[in-house]
């Protein structure tokens, strides 16, 4: 592991550390390990007597973030907290974790810097690199196959619906005229020819989420998560979201405003807290970040 992502410390980390609430002794799910830098926050405080149980389906993070908290475990000696590693997706958690066992679930949604930052994970149009996308390269169909196997009208609805691409039909007929289409540059270069240039954002950048998120089926992990806390969590326990796109904050919005009328959650963010401009300043990836927190009745 290199001294740059040893050091690495994730969006929003104050904010999520003073949210979930750390009560020493207690037991506390990382359900988006990444890098570790939440881990690292939480096991921190947990002491002895803690529990941390962490989630990632990607088996590289999963091996970086071990490195991170076995290190982290041996500084801290007599008071390291037990501290269990799952190389599973976190839809998975019900089947691991107990129910009401549960003192704060943290989850930070999307890819990792890990995925953006390795150009040959294929996640970003920054550099080029084979299209994969997958998180957990074990399994599933890669960005490649989805955009060469993947009928125009699919793909066109699948951009749209996943990137909030306006321009989602004229994007797939350009990808489907370019095939075969085989590295992340000439993905990049198909969609912004097909696309007028972006104030903000690249052109491609709605159409590398979309094929992100149902390359890793993202939005039903989420969903499945959030159906799953509530059981999860002994009674003022409390869950933490970090979201860096609006489909996922909506649904997390829309799930904890549901619980709430049915008497399960207490909501903690009636706006979702975002990075002070400091954090955007030495982090320009924060911007984007939402975090909203409930506590379960």
């Amino acid at each position: 592991m290199t001294q740059q992502k040893a050091r690495h410390v994730p969006v929003l980390f104050d904010e999520a550390m003073e949210f979930i609430r750390m009560r020493p002794g207690g037991t506390y799910v990382d359900c988006t390990l990444g890098l570790a830098g939440h881990a690292e926050g939480i096991v921190r405080q947990l002491g002895s007597a803690g529990h941390l149980i962490g989630f990632d389906r990607d088996p590289e993070a999963l091996e970086l973030a071990k490195v991170r908290l076995a290190q982290v475990l041996q500084e801290l000696g007599s008071q390291a907290p037990q501290v269990t590693l799952i190389g599973e997706a976190f839809s998975t958690i019900a089947e691991h974790v107990k129910p009401a066992s549960v003192d704060g679930l943290l989850a930070d949604f999307g890819a990792s810097s890990l995925h953006f930052d390795e150009a040959r994970r294929g996640f970003s149009f920054q550099a080029d690199g084979p299209l994969d996308m997958r998180m957990d390269t074990r399994s599933g169909p890669t960005a490649e196959q989805v955009v060469n196997e993947t009928s125009e009208r699919e793909l066109a609805n699948l951009i749209y619906e996943y990137g909030e691409e306006r321009r989602s039909r004229t994007v797939a007929r350009a990808i489907v005229r370019g095939r075969p289409v085989t590295s992340t540059a000439q993905l990049a270069k198909i969609v912004a020819s097909a696309v007028p240039p972006m104030k903000h954002i690249h052109p491609a950048t709605r159409t590398f989420q979309a094929l992100r998120i149902f390359v890793n089926q993202e939005l039903h992990e989420i969903w499945a998560l959030l159906e799953a806390a509530p059981s999860l969590l002994k009674p003022s326990a409390r869950l933490v979201v970090i979201s860096f796109h609006s489909l996922e904050d909506r649904i997390a919005k829309d799930s904890f405003r549901e619980g709430a009328k049915k008497g399960i959650w207490n909501v903690l963010t009636r706006k979702p807290v975002t990075a002070k401009e400091e954090e955007i300043n030495r982090n320009p990836r924060s911007r984007s970040a939402k975090l909203r927190a409930t506590e379960r009745r």
